[in-house]
C-alpha cells in the first residue's frame, strides 16, 4: 500500500473528502518526522515503535580507489514491530 492507496482508503472508512483523508495522513507523517527529527521515541500500541538508532563514524574504504575515507556518524530511524501485529501477520 502506498501514500495514495491509505488515503484513499482512510477517505472510505471514515466517509470524507480525500483532501480532509490527505491532511490527516500528511498530519501524522510530518508529526512522526518531527519526533523522530528531536530524537523522541514514536509508541503505536498494537503496531509497533520508531527509535533512532544510532551508528558511529568508522574507517572505510572506496571500492572503486581503494582510497580510505572516513564515514562520519549517522542517526538511522528503526521500526520494531508490536506483538500484536506480528501475530496478526503470522497467522494470515
Amino acid at each position: 500500500m502506498n501514500k495514495s492507496q491509505l488515503i484513499e482508503k482512510i477517505s472510505e472508512k471514515a466517509n470524507i473528502t480525500k483532501k480532509k483523508a490527505e491532511t490527516v495522513v500528511n498530519i501524522v507523517f510530518d508529526s512522526m518526522a518531527q519526533a523522530l527529527t528531536s530524537n523522541d521515541r514514536i509508541e503505536i500500541r498494537g503496531f509497533g515503535s520508531f527509535v533512532n538508532k544510532e551508528y558511529g563514524g568508522y574507517q572505510g574504504r572506496n571500492p572503486r580507489t581503494g582510497d580510505t575515507i572516513s564515514v562520519t556518524p549517522k542517526k538511522l530511524p528503526f521500526f520494531k514491530v508490536g506483538k500484536e501485529l506480528k501475530e496478526i501477520v503470522d497467522k494470515k
